[in-house]
């Protein structure tokens, strides 16, 4: 089992935002110790075989894990550290909210191995943040980055435009609010309407632009010191997300946790997302998977080149023919074909989105899949 990243999902939120599709609950009295139990129980029967990995990265996300509390934390890293080895210079991301960013869970962090914490900040406009249900206020998102800086993290955040009647001056502040503090990764997402959340029957009329206000911080933020490194991610140099692009760049890794997802040996799994199905499971001795499938080859070949154009790097034309084969990369050029050749370059060296087409990319990628 040659994987050298993790994933550890924590399924906790203090409440679930209005646009949120993630798994993640309001825990219950004794959920974060039972998860904590089950956590264990996952890596030991995954790790059977596997004797120690050692790790390049390893993520924690969710929902939220600063709802876990400063010695809920300690016993997570002393679980980790039983199970895994770390690589020197390893990269070690948790996410924060800016409520719950408390000096126990830097401390902690610090003491451990954390090397970068990403900041769910979404928007540094009160009214906005309001809007999404988000609990904390743009000061006190000024106040998580700060601290999390003079702890001495890498810091990145997330923020969401085509929000509902956003309008284009209050992105821009946004942006300009997000260089101003000093982080040194930026990622930035449009507003999906998912099933399920308070905001799935939104009228979309009501929504921003969002192609304008992409296409602005493609020509903003790469002005301010921050390259754009994948569709959604921008990042100061030797700042971008080694964990992130192991995904991209169909790296293996374990997910564990309610609603993790995983791939390991060419099978893609998902665990339940319920904490206590996947508790269920756990305690009968079982695998939490929910689901899981091997590709087809051709099938996985589309996917990799799609995950690959993710990237501005793109997709590498002699390592793409090695591993899939020269009609694999023959077709996928000749889907390509279909767009206009400003979307796209296509040489000896690979192929790549070009800013123009990384705004339109979902439709590059359904026609690739």
């Amino acid at each position: 089992m040659p994987f050298s990243s993790l994933y550890i999902h924590v399924p906790f939120c203090e409440r679930k935002c209005n646009y949120c599709a993630f798994e993640s609950a309001v825990p219950r009295e004794g959920d974060a110790d039972l998860w904590l139990e089950m956590l264990e129980r996952e890596f030991a029967l995954r790790l059977a075989a596997a004797g120690r990995p050692r790790l390049a990265t390893c993520y924690f996300g969710g929902g939220t894990p600063t709802v876990l509390s400063g010695p809920q934390w300690l016993s997570l890293t002393k679980l980790v550290e039983r199970y895994f080895d770390f690589m020197p210079e390893a990269e070690v991301t948790v996410e924060a909210n800016p409520n719950s960013l408390a000096a126990e869970h830097l401390l902690t962090w610090r003491d451990w191995r954390v090397t970068r914490v990403s900041i769910g900040v979404q928007s540094f406009d009160d009214v906005e943040l309001s809007q999404m249900g988000r609990l904390h206020s743009a000061r006190q998102a000024y106040g998580a980055v700060s601290a999390a800086l003079a702890a001495g993290f890498s810091v990145s955040a997330d923020f969401i435009f085509g929000l509902p009647h956003q309008s284009f001056a209050n992105w821009g502040r946004t942006l300009r609010e997000a260089v101003r503090c000093g982080l040194s990764h930026i990622s930035l997402y449009q507003l999906s309407l998912e099933e399920g959340t308070p905001w799935a029957s939104l009228d979309k009329d009501t929504l921003g632009d969002g192609y304008a206000a992409y296409r602005w911080a493609q020509w903003y933020l790469p002005r301010k010191g921050y390259r754009q490194y994948e569709v959604a991610n921008f990042a100061r140099q030797g700042r971008e997300s080694r964990h992130n692009i192991n995904y991209w760049r169909e790296g293996e890794y374990l997910g564990a946790g309610p609603g993790a997802a995983g791939y390991l040996a060419g099978l893609r799994y998902k665990n339940f997302g319920s904490l206590r199905r996947w508790a269920a499971a756990l305690a009968d001795g079982e695998l939490p998977v929910a689901e899981s499938e091997q590709l087809p080859f051709e099938r996985s070949a589309r996917e990799a080149a799609v995950l690959a154009l993710r990237m501005t790097s793109g997709l590498d034309r002699r390592e793409f023919a090695e591993r899939y084969g020269r009609q694999a990369l023959d077709s996928l050029s000749a889907s390509l074909q279909k767009f206009p050749r400003d979307l796209y370059e296509d040489d000896e060296r690979g192929i790549r989105l070009t800013k123009k087409g990384m705004r339109v990319a979902n439709l590059i990628w359904a026609e690739l899949v």
